[in-house]
């Protein structure tokens, strides 16, 4: 079995999960409430936001803050946990494949599932736009590259993020105390996009880059973010690679 059978191993064990239906029910809790507010942004003031800019952002910055990391440290436990029915984890590791490349074919599944999980909001809100467009008759749809472009660049700044999540999940045995770690990293956030050391600390990314970008006057250096993300990125997959499966082979 080499690295991309074992992508598509976990790809199939995917569909069999729930984890997709539960990032679109997340998806629509997001973008629903919101568009039975939408009379609010049409009360702007002079000066601010478009209301179609103001409610992209809004929600897209609530999806940054909480309902991303959290969707992801729940896809994160589900996909180990995925392993756990039947002795499945002994049983993969029995096979002539190496336990750090499963450990990185899972991390590529959830990277994947985190693609998706911004595809699939940016579909609700398109379609929470259209709705709004209708109702109040006026057009709260932006134009989709401006909204891929967004998307883009989010997709990008959550990977640091991702891969520490992935090491809580193989680090610690205990599914429980892995999600809640992963959610508890979450709430600092919003006090380390204020701090100038903001670039240590992955969970934050997200947010910061949405912060920086449409709600402050704030540029996002590229550096010396770039260069810690990578390295955090690396040092947390070697970590996941080294202990993933270690707990079983004992």
């Amino acid at each position: 079995m080499n690295f991309f059978d074992a992508i598509r191993v976990e790809r199939k064990k995917i569909h069999r999960s729930k984890i997709v239906l539960i990032l679109v029910l997340a998806a629509i809790v997001l973008w629903v409430p919101s568009m039975f507010n939408m009379e609010m942004n049409l009360d702007m003031q002079a000066g601010d936001p478009p209301p179609e800019n103001n409610f992209f952002v809004q929600g897209f910055l609530l999806f940054a803050w909480f309902l991303f990391p959290a969707g992801m440290v729940v896809a994160t436990v589900m996909i180990r946990q995925l392993e756990q029915g039947n002795n499945g984890i002994s049983k993969m590791l029995s096979l002539p494949v190496h336990p750090a490349m499963l450990s990185l074919a899972k991390f590529i599944i959830l990277v994947f599932l985190a693609a998706l999980f911004i595809l699939i909001t940016i579909g609700v809100y398109y379609i929470a736009a259209a709705v709004g467009t209708v109702i109040h008759h006026y057009n709260f749809m932006l134009a989709p590259l401006f909204v891929f472009k967004v998307a883009a660049f989010f997709f990008l700044a959550a990977i640091p993020m991702l891969s520490v999540f992935w090491m809580l999940s193989v680090c610690i045995q205990t599914p429980i105390f892995a999600a809640g770690l992963g959610l508890a990293s979450v709430v600092p956030s919003v006090l380390m996009i204020n701090t100038k050391l903001w670039f240590i600390y992955p969970m934050c990314y997200p947010f910061y880059v949405i912060t920086a970008k449409y709600i402050s006057t704030a540029q996002v250096n590229l550096f010396p973010w770039i260069p810690v993300a990578v390295g955090i990125t690396i040092v947390c997959l070697a970590i996941s690679c080294i202990f993933f499966g270690k707990a079983e082979r004992r």
